[in-house]
């Protein structure tokens, strides 16, 4: 024991001892690698440093050298042009012109100037000639001496030397006779300039006579010298501007020395001192000519460099590579716990999300409830008292009022809708429809407000559509409502027109547009001679391919007036699903350009205006596009400000080869008269969309259709003229469009028709006018034998044409209307209603005894199971779900085994008798909540309901309910 005791102390030793070895290695690979780097930028530094400041230096020489040159050529220009010359082609005026314009020739020089060479026997001529004495430097009178420099010419930055004798001052005279001497261009020593007071210098450059030979001597070109010209350098400006053109110049400082006199260099440009803290330094040598003087030019950086990041960081990294080395295995096993403990708190947040998904849906169910319950009051009550005697004011009132009711119950649904599609728990139903019966209905919604803006509003259901198909029919009514409601209510002129077609004829026929009759106008829609679009209104549209080119393609009977029609030969396809394309076009408003990508976002509208303007809470579309997603299609629009809109959605429905009317209790509408097959008529219209339109209503009803232009190509057609006599024959009406219609010239071709000569009555045709506006009805019924407002729909075309011609009409059946339907189902039953709510139940009570129902209420569900003890003679229950003490759910489940109880009661005593049969008692029990959510449906169905009916309900919820509930009970009754 003892001995593993020093065993694992002296291993804990050694460790211990490697550590501090493996970290001493470490800090000294560490140290080496920083020293490394360090070294490796200090020289990447100094190498900058000494290409910046060579850069600098040879560019200075340089613009020296070119400034050198121009003044070499300036020297030669005045050489020529002016010696000797008499007069001279030079004077002040041209030298201060010329010099002044080529100054950007000479960059490091603030001016020149020309000297001439006087000499004293020459003066008194001299200033004869120039008119003005020389003076020196200090503007005194020039003294004797054997030879003089007066300034004659000079640039108008130096005009300050004019007159000025430049052999005046030691300086420049020294100058003057080493210039005239070399040769060359010489520098005087630092000085403050006069005016700037900045440090220059002085350039003498000697004028010789043009004869001077290249090799000349010393006393020849002194003698050979003419004048002189000079110029200053204001060395601080000029370097400075130089220096600011390079890049880096913020990173070095620069110096420029005059060095002739080593131990007493003079600064030309820089700062006076260098900071001996900046270890880098570098001196390049300056050549401006003169070899009588030395120049210099020394640079530094203006800071000490920085310690390069990558020699802290590099060897700092490697340093603590290893040291994570160690810590990364005891991370991972501290990371494992952490993660065991995150999928514990995951498991509990999932529990709570479950949990906050079921609070959800109570919310929902509470406010849905809350909101419901004493809406169904008022909107029932409302009911009541409409069928009261009221003055036409309070019928007016209670009507709005209603309506506004049923708003806010068409919002809750929306709200309720979304959040049923977020759960994943809307599901669609599967019953068999007729389908252009549908779009009629929905159309007719809206038929009021589209007379009261005067606008188109019409559908069109392509022939090859089946007429009857399998689907969720309120669903899809549902995306129609809402697609519709929205054209016409941002439509203001124009048309709103729906289109249903299948979805591969549309494809392929739409392609035949683009690539066949546009000719290659892409995105043009054509119009006609008088300006108007080929559409249904005239208007322009959003989607070309609405208009006649494109539409024309989708009649497939445009020149058979005799084939059979909705869609009959459509069940002759082998597939039983058909995917149909609905597209809603509009001339409205369009949608803003900027807001086109969040058109299907819920409760988001194009900008803050449209909910005041228009009303709404942009939730509808988002409904929509979900229902179609749904339904196995999907939803798109086209859109252009302030032309238009269309919306085009796709869904995937079953073919149905029974007819939907044949099912009295699932029937959606009812059949059309067929008392008019075979009949004729004519219809003036000159737009072939809207002829195709109101055509394809007429031949619904089994009545052939001739389209012409305009009324005196119909008065033509009814005269046997062009062919028509078959026509002719039989030919009961006459449709006409109102803006079609011309009275300074359609009136006499009207009453020529009227005037029939063998005075048979029977011969003369029925005239129609179509009008989009019930003001229009004043306008044109003392003219037309009736005047019939669009929309169109077959129904009401064959109400008008029954009116019109006396055509007799079968008798419906019963089952054909519903209120007579419900009448039939109800009428003597006695209904159980159970709601705590008093006003509910005075509701209830009201709509079940409106069709003969006997109607007994109770306020719980004790009261409820008391009376439902078997036997009882109640036929069905109406029951509350939320009530106190027992609510609807507690109270259904007592009804349920009490059934069973009193069942096998029963089944056991029939038992022993021979030939007995068996029926189960079963009394349907319908929920009546205001809490429409999936939830609440799946638990009425779990303890043990039938169905229910959502608060408010109205005369369609009565009659799905007891059509396929009741129904059942009463087939000998009815």
């Amino acid at each position: 024991m003892e001995g593993k005791y020093f065993g694992a102390r002296k291993k804990r030793g050694w460790r211990r001892l490697a550590a501090a070895a493996w970290l001493l290695l470490a800090v000294a690979c560490s140290a080496a690698m920083h020293w490394h780097l360090r070294r490796e930028s200090m020289d990447r530094a100094e190498e900058r440093l000494v290409n910046m400041c060579e850069e600098r230096a040879r560019m200075l020489q340089e613009q020296f050298g070119v400034t050198v040159n121009h003044v070499h050529a300036l020297a030669i220009l005045i050489s020529t042009f002016h010696y000797e010359k008499l007069p001279s082609a030079i004077d002040q005026e041209t030298f201060a012109k010329y010099t002044g314009r080529t100054s950007f020739e000479r960059p490091l020089l603030n001016g020149v100037a020309y000297a001439q060479r006087v000499f004293h026997h020459e003066r008194e001529m001299f200033e004869s000639q120039q008119g003005w004495i020389m003076n020196t430097m200090k503007r005194e009178l020039a003294p004797p001496q054997i030879e003089y420099a007066p300034v004659i010419f000079s640039q108008d930055t130096v005009s300050y030397l004019a007159r000025i004798d430049m052999m005046s001052g030691e300086e420049d005279r020294e100058n003057i006779l080493r210039a005239r001497t070399t040769g060359k261009a010489v520098l005087t020593n630092p000085f403050r300039l006069l005016g700037s007071n900045h440090l220059g210098v002085v350039l003498t450059f000697a004028v010789y006579r043009p004869d001077l030979p290249a090799d000349a001597s010393v006393e020849q070109r002194v003698e050979a010298t003419i004048g002189y010209l000079g110029g200053a350098f204001d060395v601080e400006s000029l370097v400075e501007n130089l220096l600011s053109k390079l890049a880096g110049n913020q990173d070095i400082v620069v110096n420029v020395y005059d060095v002739t006199n080593a131990s007493e260099a003079m600064v030309l440009y820089g700062p006076p001192s260098l900071d001996d803290q900046v270890p880098h330094l570098h001196v390049s040598m300056l050549d401006f000519g003169d070899p009588f003087r030395k120049h210099e030019m020394r640079c530094r950086y203006r800071e000490k460099p920085p310690m390069p990041w990558s020699a802290i960081t590099n060897p700092l990294g490697t340093f603590v590579i290893w040291m994570l080395l160690g810590y990364i295995i005891c991370a991972a096993w501290s990371r494992y716990d952490k993660v065991s403990e995150d999928c514990r708190k995951m498991e509990e947040l999932k529990t709570q999300a479950e949990a906050a998904d079921v609070a959800k849906s109570q919310f929902l169910a509470t406010v849905s409830h809350e909101i419901r319950t004493p809406m169904n009051g008022v909107l029932g009550m409302l009911d009541m008292l409409l069928g009261t005697d009221l003055t036409m004011t309070q019928k007016d009132f209670a009507q709005t009022a209603q309506m506004c009711g049923r708003a806010l119950i068409t919002l809750i649904n929306d709200v309720l809708d979304r959040a049923k599609i977020e759960a994943g728990k809307l599901e669609l139903e599967a019953v068999p429809f007729d389908l252009r019966s549908l779009m009629d209905d929905v159309i007719s919604l809206f038929s009021s407000k589209s007379r009261e803006k005067c606008i188109e509003l019409a559908v069109f259901v392509c022939d090859n559509v089946p007429k009857v198909v399998i689907g969720d029919p309120w669903r899809f009514r549902q995306i129609l409502t809402n697609l519709v409601g929205n054209a016409v209510k941002f439509t203001e002129r124009g048309h709103v027109f729906v289109r249903v077609c299948l979805a591969e004829n549309s494809n392929v026929e739409g392609n035949q547009v683009i690539h066949g009759t546009m000719n290659g106008k892409v995105g043009k829609v054509e119009s006609t001679a008088n300006g108007a679009f080929n559409t249904l209104s005239g208007f322009e549209s959003a989607d070309r391919r609405n208009n006649w080119q494109y539409f024309k393609l989708l009649l497939s009977d445009k020149e058979s007036l005799l084939d059979d029609f909705d869609g009959e030969n459509s069940n002759q396809n082998d597939s039983d699903r058909v995917t149909l394309a609905i597209s809603i076009e509009d001339t409205g408003v369009g949608i803003p350009l900027h807001a086109q990508d969040r058109v299907f976002t819920p409760f988001m509208q194009a900008d803050s205006s449209t909910s005041r303007n228009y009303g709404g809470t942009g939730i509808g579309l988002s409904i929509s596009k979900c229902l179609a997603e749904l339904m196995g299609g999907q939803i798109s629009f086209t859109s252009r400000p302030f032309v238009g809109s269309t919306f085009t959605f796709s869904a995937t429905l079953k073919r149905s080869y029974k007819d939907a009317s044949a099912d009295s209790s699932r029937s959606l509408s009812e059949a059309l008269p067929t008392a008019f097959k075979g009949m004729k008529a004519i219809l003036v219209d000159g737009r072939p969309v809207r002829s195709a339109v109101t055509r394809y209503h007429l031949k619904r009803l089994g009545i052939i259709v001739q389209v012409v232009n305009n009324m005196s190509a119909g008065h033509k057609v009814f005269s046997g003229l062009n062919g028509a006599t078959i026509l002719r024959e039989k030919a009961a009406m006459l449709f006409i469009e109102s803006d079609f219609w011309r009275p300074e010239t359609d009136v006499q071709l009207l009453n020529s028709l009227r005037e029939h000569k063998n005075g048979q009555l029977s011969d003369v045709p029925k005239v129609v006018v179509l009008v989009t506006s019930e003001a229009d009805k004043d306008k044109y019924g003392s003219i037309f034998d009736i005047v019939m407002c669009k929309p169109l729909r077959a129904s009401t075309i064959a109400s008008c044409i029954q009116q019109l011609l006396k055509v007799e009409m079968p008798e419906r059946k019963d089952n054909q209307n519903r209120p007579s339907f419900l009448r039939s189902l109800l009428v003597g039953k006695n209904i159980l209603v159970v709601d705590d709510n008093k006003v509910n139940l005075r509701v209830a009570a009201a709509a079940l005894k409106k069709y003969g129902a006997k109607v007994h209420c109770v306020e719980s569900g004790k009261d409820a199971i008391s009376l439902l003890q078997p036997p009882h003679c109640f036929d069905a229950c109406f029951m509350d779900v939320q009530m106190p003490e027992m609510d609807g759910f507690e109270a259904t489940r007592q009804i349920r085994k009490m059934e069973m109880k009193a069942n096998e009661e029963r089944k056991n005593k029939l038992a022993s008798i021979e030939g007995s049969t068996f029926v189960e008692c079963h009394l349907p029990v319908l929920a009546m909540t205001a809490d429409v959510i999936q939830a609440t449906y799946e638990e009425c169905i779990k303890s043990g309901m039938d169905g229910y009916v959502s608060k408010p309900f109205d005369e369609e919820q009565l009659y799905q309910a007891v059509s396929r509930l009741v129904v059942g009970t009463t087939d000998s009754a009815v």
